[in-house]
């Protein structure tokens, strides 16, 4: 690590992160970084709580004078996406992540994924924690698990759990916005087995590369490409050509937008001339296509090892074909809320190896019906291929409440100390506010943050400057949380979802 890093402002958040940053925490094995929270806890001699999934809730009093205050909930996930470059050589379950000042203005990491999402997060948290002379009222820190792969920390909460009256969602990715809303997902994964035959042909290896990627639910509009998509037209121009697919591996999680995918193919010797000449039209169009929003990309054909066997010509045409039909992107913009996607679809990852093939997508919406629906759609079409289809994953959205009392602090407090209404919006992307609200029908959730781009890539990188207005803002918020009352918590003891 850059050891500059640790005398940026505000030190606390930053000691705190390059900390966290050093324990390992990839989605589904988060058992070091939840040793390492609780231990931050009960050194602090707090109160820390654990639930039968996972998730950590450390409970520390009130600042002398704050205690007539609403108790508030701060919450942020331990997880982080991993991803990196493909020629960089890291181990996400047993490396801590490298970090570095970029342009005396960003905190990125050395061609990972940097964790900010959501690190920044659980950093402040730790930071208000361990605070002395920070006026606040009780907090409820609340760290949840697995939010990046199948959001099973907030599914796995109980009414009765918390009993703070407001929620501060640290996951938010810009910070001139408040998040009263966002939309909910399912996974859709389409599999099917084939019998590999015996080929004879002319073996290569077919690579796209070099891809953004990004959030599959906060970028699905800004017309990156899908590695996956895009080699599926390169495949599909080889069917004419006999091509036959004998492996295939493209993109990695569900949530993020794949950057790369490769294939072995064989093509009929006879056909190989006709076939290279195709692909290299179609290659400089793909390029040409792209290169405003994805300069890096790279496309190559390689000769490669003899393929003994591979997937039948008839195989392969209804495997690409199911792959070029799938919708992938923007399927309806929100007719009530101006430029907020309200639904869409990510062909996140695609297999073919040893007789199996796997589609993975991942469906967002914001209204429910019609996330159901574009996934029965993807289904329809997955099955005419002859594939098996399952729904898993699912989790709701969270119904933008507008008369939201936090909401109406932080509006006017944003107003006063910057002169300027923040934007409050619904977002196109999973917060766990919509599950969490599903046990705590009662609770005021609110989501903000600092400025972060590039999350789920190794692009990811965080603002320094935006992280000294996000801790100046929230150390203000504390101040002014409303005065306690009465909350309905009549659903609390509902069964967990």
């Amino acid at each position: 690590m850059n050891n500059d890093i640790l005398n940026l402002e505000p030190k606390a958040i930053w000691k705190n992160f390059s900390a966290l940053n050093s324990v390992p925490r990839p989605s589904k094995k988060e058992e070091k970084v939840r040793q390492f929270i609780i231990k931050f806890g009960e050194d602090l001699g707090l109160k820390v709580e654990t639930d039968e999934v996972g998730n950590v809730l450390i409970k520390k009093a009130a600042y002398p004078g704050m205690e007539d205050r609403k108790t508030i909930v701060m919450q942020s996930h331990l997880d982080m996406v991993c991803q990196k470059n493909n020629d960089v050589e890291f181990d996400f379950d047993t490396q801590g992540i490298e970090m570095y000042i970029e342009d005396d203005k960003f905190v990125t990491a050395n061609g990972t994924t940097l964790g900010a999402d959501n690190g920044i997060g659980v950093a402040t948290i730790m930071s208000i924690l361990e605070s002395k002379d920070i006026p606040h009222p009780a907090v409820e820190a609340f760290f949840t698990i697995d939010e990046e792969t199948g959001m099973t920390g907030a599914l796995g909460l109980k009414g009765g759990f918390l009993s703070g009256k407001i929620l501060l969602n640290l996951d938010t990715e810009e910070d001139d916005e408040l998040d009263i809303g966002c939309a909910g997902g399912v996974d859709v994964t389409a599999t099917k087995t084939y019998t590999a035959e015996n080929v004879d042909g002319t073996s290569f290896l077919l690579t796209l590369k070099g891809l953004n990627g990004g959030h599959s639910g906060i970028q699905i509009n800004e017309g990156l490409g899908n590695s996956n998509k895009l080699i599926a037209r390169l495949l599909n121009l080889g069917l004419e050509f006999g091509l036959q697919i004998a492996h295939m591996e493209g993109g990695s999680l569900r949530n993020a937008i794949p950057r790369e995918s490769w294939a072995k193919i064989v093509v009929p010797t006879a056909n190989v001339a006709a076939f290279k000449t195709a692909y290299e039209t179609l290659r400089a169009d793909i390029i040409e296509e792209y290169q405003t929003i994805e300069p890096k990309m790279t496309i190559t054909l390689e000769d490669t090892d003899a393929i003994a066997t591979a997937m039948s010509a008839d195989d392969s045409k209804i495997f690409v074909q199911t792959i070029m039909a799938a919708f992938n992107g923007v399927y309806r913009m929100s007719p009530d809320v101006t430029d907020l996607v309200e639904t869409s679809n990510n062909v996140a990852r695609v297999e073919v190896i040893d007789g199996k093939v796997r589609i993975l997508c991942l469906t967002r919406s914001s209204v429910e019906s019609n996330k159901t629906a574009l996934a029965e759609t993807l289904k329809a079409g997955f099955e005419l291929g002859g594939f098996e289809v399952t729904f898993s994953g699912t989790y709701p959205g969270w119904k933008a409440n507008p008369k939201s009392e936090i909401l109406d602090v932080m509006k006017a407090l944003y107003v006063e100390k910057y002169g300027e209404e923040p934007k409050v919006v619904a977002c196109h992307a999973g917060l766990e506010c919509g599950i969490i609200g599903t046990n705590y029908p009662g609770l005021d959730m609110i989501s903000f943050g600092p400025n972060i781009t590039g999350a789920h890539s190794p692009d990811e990188r965080v603002e320094i400057k935006s992280v000294q207005k996000f801790w100046s803002y929230l150390l203000d918020i504390l101040k002014q949380i409303p005065l306690d009352g009465p909350v309905d918590y009549s659903c609390a003891n509902s069964k967990n979802i």
